[in-house]
């Protein structure tokens, strides 16, 4: 059970509106294979899932004792987008819940504005969220500081402690326990238990179970 009723819903945008991980998580692999720098599916979820471009190239670093060279971040980008714009799909269920949600809303990400526009059109959801989009780019700490959602409550004009943040991510989970949010963790991509023990309030496997305990 929720400790309150919510009276506005942060989404996180990867992994939780659209079915983006496995695209940009293999991509990822990809260039840091060919920085030397060879990793488990797991090992990179455990490192990079939730944070933000500047926070993984400071990681990078530290795992290979070399800078990343200049090209790293733009070829990326540029790789990713048009991927991105050819495949992703929402993640199943959330569209329904999208259109059902009667709670006013916005995006929060760790991701950038033109990567949101990217996704998030392509899937067809931008237009519930247009204008409504926050990035961890506009802040001095990305998640798992609360920085982000902080962001948007102020942009918003709502108490964090009304919020209600669905993250998919350990360190999402932790931003939003830290802003003083709810949460309710998405467990896509993440193991249920690492969402609990970074402490989520609920955790769930499936979009149409966030419905149920909104109501909708």
């Amino acid at each position: 059970m929720l400790p309150r009723s919510p009276g506005f819903v942060i989404f996180d945008c990867d992994g939780v509106l659209v079915d983006s991980e496995p695209i940009t998580n293999r991509i990822f692999g990809e260039m840091l294979a060919g920085l030397g720098l060879r990793l488990t599916p797991e090992e990179q979820r455990d490192h990079f899932l939730g944070r933000t471009m500047d926070d993984c190239v400071r990681l990078i670093e530290e795992l290979t004792g070399r800078d990343v060279p200049a090209s790293f971040v733009p070829t990326y980008r540029q790789r990713i987008h048009k991927v991105l714009a050819e495949e992703v799909e929402p993640v199943e269920g959330v569209v329904a819940l999208v259109k059902a949600l009667t709670l006013p809303s916005c995006v929060a990400s760790s991701g950038t504005v033109e990567k949101m526009h990217v996704t998030l059109g392509r899937t067809g959801l931008l237009p519930y969220f247009d204008g409504r989009l926050v990035s961890a780019t506009d802040v001095a700490h990305g998640k798992p500081a609360p920085d982000v959602f902080l962001l948007a409550a102020e942009r918003f004009d709502v108490d964090p402690a009304t919020c209600l943040v669905i993250e998919d991510s350990p360190n999402g989970v932790t931003a939003a326990r830290a802003a003083g949010m709810m949460c309710i963790g998405y467990a896509g991509e993440t193991p249920a238990g690492h969402l609990g023990a970074a402490g989520a309030d609920m955790v769930v496997q499936e979009m149409a179970d966030v419905a149920l305990i909104l109501k909708l």
